[in-house]
């Protein structure tokens, strides 16, 4: 509820000091909605941010004054979509002035082609900025929840010395528990005998599995996009992984070899534009030469614009080869987006089925395709 001077009129107390610039920030924003940014409201009240960048960028300077982050955000995006604000975000001053998230750097990607010179390196900035901080949110998890799921899909029962994960082979032999005799007849330390060794050999060193992340860039899809960016690079770090990344619309783009930093992957992206996720996953199938050891993450919204009976067909014949297929309907933690129901239906008849899965779930929904075991699909969307 915004209280501004129409409030003050009617109740008779008016708001002052801090109270009265944060319904400031506010009435600019919420009733300056629905007309051109410095326009009049009915009455004769003047609303709005301004057209111009000082102004604005006093406005975000305000907002991060009175309000905490989480909340900053959200007034951004209503800044950006109820006052079409995007064009001021082309000029490094706003860009330098705003709280950077998820969904500003999808703005800013939007942007790119239309997005100046002056303005490109203060938009990787912002962007670089998001994209560490998800970086140091992921890594860790995901690196341990697939180094787990990877180790468990490569058993060795005679390793050598240097291969001995000798954890799970203490475990493995607790029952082989013995006592050895101490001086004068007490008992002494104790022991483990390790009848059975547990190792990795050197499968733990080579490539184990292959992954190919396909990724929708059409407009609705922005946050997964930025998501998922950051993942296929911490994939592509890890020796024991081969990752591949591939992104479309109508046309396929395969970004794989700009992996070691996200920031170029996502500015390597064009989001808008159509879909043909039939044409990206015949890409995607060409590229696989070890299918039992190959992971398809397919990222969409499946609204799809190219053949869809062909679409289904390469879903079929992938998975018949031992293909695992995943499909995410979003990767973002804002839930399920709008989606195509029938596609989802479908795909799920064919044994893959389709739900949005949080950035937090997402190794573990990894890992479990590894491992190929049942995915762990949200309840809500086990039906989608």
């Amino acid at each position: 509820m915004v209280l501004g001077a129409d409030s003050a009129e009617s109740t008779g107390c008016a708001l002052t000091g801090r109270d009265a610039a944060m319904d400031g920030a506010l009435t600019a924003l919420y009733e300056g909605a629905g007309r051109k940014p410095g326009g009049r409201g009915s009455g004769g009240r003047s609303a709005g941010l301004g057209a111009s960048a000082p102004s604005v960028a006093r406005w975000l300077g305000d907002i991060r004054t009175y309000f905490p982050s989480s909340v900053v955000q959200i007034m951004q995006r209503d800044a950006i979509d109820r006052l079409g604000l995007s064009a001021l975000l082309l000029e490094p001053e706003m860009l330098e002035a705003v709280e950077a998230d998820v969904h500003l750097v999808g703005t800013l990607l939007s942007l790119n082609k239309v997005m100046p010179e002056t303005t490109k390196e203060t938009a990787r900035a912002v962007v670089r900025k998001v994209v560490e901080k998800l970086e140091s949110r992921l890594t860790t998890r995901t690196r341990a929840a697939l180094t787990g799921a990877l180790d468990r899909s490569v058993k060795v029962s005679r390793p050598r010395h240097h291969d001995i994960d000798w954890n799970r082979t203490i475990r493995a032999n607790l029952k082989n528990y013995l006592t050895l005799p101490g001086k004068d007849g007490e008992d002494g330390a104790g022991t483990v005998v390790p009848e059975r060794l547990i190792g990795y050999g050197r499968a733990a060193q080579s490539v184990k599995k292959d992954v190919i992340l396909c990724i929708d860039q059409s407009g609705s899809m922005a946050a997964s996009v930025v998501y998922a960016s950051v993942f296929g690079a911490v994939l592509a770090s890890m020796r024991t992984l081969r990752t591949r990344l591939v992104v479309f619309d109508t046309a396929v783009v395969d970004l794989t070899d700009q992996l070691d930093d996200p920031v170029d992957v996502l500015f390597g992206t064009q989001l808008g534009g159509g879909t043909d996720i039939n044409r990206a996953l015949a890409y995607c199938q060409s590229r696989i030469t070890r299918p039992a050891d190959t992971v398809v993450v397919l990222i969409s919204d499946l609204y799809e614009g190219g053949i869809r009976n062909e679409m289904l067909k390469r879903v079929a014949a992938m998975k018949a080869s031992g293909v695992q297929f995943v499909t995410l309907l979003a990767l973002s933690d804002e839930g399920a987006p709008a989606y195509d129901r029938d596609h989802a239906a479908a795909l799920a008849a064919l044994g893959a089925p389709a739900f949005a899965c949080t950035p937090d779930l997402f190794p573990e929904v990894m890992a479990a395709a590894i491992e190929k075991r049942p995915l762990p699909v949200p309840d809500r969307e086990a039906s989608a």
